[in-house]
């Protein structure tokens, strides 16, 4: 009669005790929003901070809608935390299959995290920070966007032309990303560009919009980007273009050239 061999899984704390996965008790009340319905509500969240993952919130059971939750049958393990269930939401006529997720029995490492659940962000409608409105994923409170105001000349050259040259440019300078230079639209070739349409969201700045650039006969997509309507916190860069180091020829700063940096924005 053939058995059927369990699965063991690997605790990875075994081989690595100092992975860095923190727990912050964050003092903001935290909500989410499903077809119409308060999901979740609370002033007891936990803020976790992994290395190589953007922030996730988890939620205490006792502030979550438990009664629009079902179990489903999928489930997941990972060597960090343990086993995972899942479930989806059901609210105001509407299904969001496999939105949440929970360690029932959390390794002791991570034990903080019994008897919570957290959401896909985006399999829900809404997140809010006290009445703030935010997006992608919560913001990283150690993370800074510093946008700074500047003479120094930034040139922007694409398909062999300057596309841009100014002397009041806001650099952004941004936790762990290579500097950002923020120009006026009267110091662009806007001759030169053409709406997109695509879109992107950031936590820190907002909702963007997109530029290409037709030269020469020949159309270079999405090298520039513009937040129309900045969230409160970055109100400086309103309206301003900022150009793709990774998808033009050269940004030179005083004339000299910023070295070019592989990200995930870089095109092969």
């Amino acid at each position: 009669m053939a058995t059927t061999e369990k699965k063991v899984y690997r605790n990875h704390w075994d081989m690595n005790p100092d992975y860095g996965i923190e727990f912050i008790e964050s003092p903001r009340r935290v909500r989410v929003r499903f077809a119409g319905e308060t999901i979740a509500d609370t002033t007891h969240a936990m803020l976790m901070r992994e290395p190589r993952h953007t922030p996730v919130y988890y939620f205490p059971r006792a502030d979550v809608r438990m009664d629009l939750l079902t179990a489903t049958d999928n489930h997941s393990h990972c060597g960090w935390k343990g086993h995972c269930s899942y479930y989806s939401i059901e609210a105001g006529g509407k299904l969001s299959e496999n939105a949440v997720w929970s360690y029932e029995d959390p390794y002791p490492q991570i034990a903080v995290i019994k008897d919570t659940v957290s959401f896909y962000w985006d399999r829900v409608d809404h997140w809010f920070e006290e009445d703030e409105e935010i997006f992608v994923h919560p913001r990283d409170p150690y993370k800074r966007l510093d946008v700074c105001r500047s003479h120094r000349e930034v040139r922007v050259m694409l398909g062999g032309q300057e596309v841009a040259r100014t002397t009041h440019a806001l650099f952004a300078f941004e936790t762990n990303h290579q500097v950002r230079y923020y120009i006026p639209e009267g110091d662009v070739r806007m001759d030169l560009m053409e709406g997109s349409a695509t879109r992107s969201s950031c936590p820190y700045k907002g909702e963007a919009v997109y530029f290409s650039a037709r030269i020469g006969g020949e159309v270079f997509e999405d090298v520039a980007w513009s937040y129309p309507e900045p969230i409160a916190e970055s109100p400086k860069i309103k309206g301003l273009i900022c150009f793709f180091d990774e998808r033009v020829d050269d940004i030179a700063v005083d004339g000299v050239p910023v070295p070019k940096v592989e990200t995930k924005w870089s095109r092969k």
